[in-house]
This record gives C-alpha cells, structure tokens and sequence, in this order.
C-alpha cells in the first residue's frame, strides 16, 4: 500500500486529487486537473489548463466541499486570483489546513449520470447507476447490481431506467454513447472487487457526451 493510500484509510477517506488518481489508475476518464497553493501558481496553471475553471478546496479536514463554500464554478481570468484567496479564506477562518485549490477546465454540457458503489452489510459491494437531476433527487431513478458485474449485467443497469430513453436521444438530441458508461460501471466494479479496504464510491456526475464520458466529482470513502 502506497504512503498516500495509507494516508486516505487513515483519514477515512481520499482528498479529491487522490480520488480521481484513483479514477485514472483504473481506466476511469477524467480530466486535467492541477493542485495550487498560491495565486501565481493559480494564474499560470489557469492559463495552462484554459478557462472557465472549477476550483475546489483542498483540505483533509473538509469532506463536503459545498456546504463550506469551498466550490466555485464557470471561474474566469480576471476572477481567479479573488476566488482562490476566497477558499484560502474559508479554511482560515474556520480552522481548516490549508493544502490548496484543486483546478480543473469546465467539463462541456452533456447528459449528467451518477455512478456508485458501496459495501453492504448483507450483499457486499454494490454498485449503482442513475441519471443526474431530476430524476434521481425526485424519481429515485436508479439501478443496482451485485459486484463483480459482467458486460451483460452493466448494460442491463441502464435499458432499466425510466429515463434511458434520455441516453438513446429523444427530440432531436443525439444519442449518448452508453458504451462508455458499461466501461466505466465495470471499471467501479473493479475497483471494489480489487480495494477491500473501499467502503463506498461516488461518481458524481459523470458527464456523458456523444462520443465518451468524463467523471467530473470523485469521493472515495474508506471502512
């Protein structure tokens, strides 16, 4: 086990950069990321990674970003340096430690899914699939399976949705490409069959386009 796997089990859970390390490790797609601790690291990796940004706040001892103030999204040039001494501000205040601002380019717009997993007490791990919005908050729109999962039993998790229809293109929208999303439940699967020491996953969202998927949020949460 890695120092900085060590580490997360210790805290109990992985910091964002460590979570979505985790995502690229086993093939899970993400974007470009930076981690910055100053305001001119800030400008230059902004500049670098092209706007808009989010930034989120990095700190072992925050876990819900949000509910701190510690997410900005659509972040331009001209506000960053103001948004980043933001969130250093935040941590300050309330005590928190300080280990940066994690930097990513806005994933573009697409149809928003969820993807998760978690170890139940009765089945073990489970992993679960739904689409964003609407219909998981209000619908409870969502599909579980036994891990490991095969081919077959991924594709099953989304023609089960109400809401699939949404993926396959209705009113004149383009079709989302679900291979990507199978890949991306086998891969969670993995991950789970693989890390005993994983307690639950959560994707959310990941953003899937016409061609590919991106995971855009990463939690990892330890036994």
């Amino acid at each position: 086990m890695s120092i900085i796997l060590e580490a997360a089990v210790k805290r109990g859970w992985m910091l964002e950069p460590e979570a979505k390390e985790l995502c690229r490790e086993f093939g899970l797609p993400v974007g470009e990321w930076v981690v910055v601790s100053n305001p001119e690291e800030a400008l230059e990796g902004g500049r670098r990674l092209g706007f808009p940004l989010a930034l989120k706040l990095v700190s072992p001892d925050v876990l819900h970003k949000s509910d701190v103030g510690g997410v900005a999204l659509n972040v331009g040039e001209r506000e960053l340096v103001e948004t980043f001494n933001r969130m250093k501000r935040i941590a300050e205040m309330k005590g928190f430690r300080f280990e940066g601002v994690l930097m990513e380019r806005m994933a573009p717009p697409g149809v928003e899914t969820i993807i998760g997993a978690k170890r139940d007490p009765q089945f073990g791990p489970v992993v679960m699939f739904g689409l964003g919005g609407i219909f998981v908050e209000v619908f409870r729109d969502v599909s579980f399976r036994i891990a490991p999962i095969e081919r077959a039993e991924a594709e099953e998790m989304l023609f089960e949705l109400k809401a699939y229809p949404l993926l396959k293109g209705v009113r004149g929208r383009k079709p989302s490409d679900t291979e990507s999303l199978v890949e991306a439940l086998l891969k969670v699967s993995r991950i789970m069959e693989r890390m005993d020491e994983i307690r639950e996953i959560d994707l959310n969202p990941v953003i899937v386009y016409e061609k590919g998927c991106r995971v855009v949020d990463a939690r990892v949460i330890f036994k």
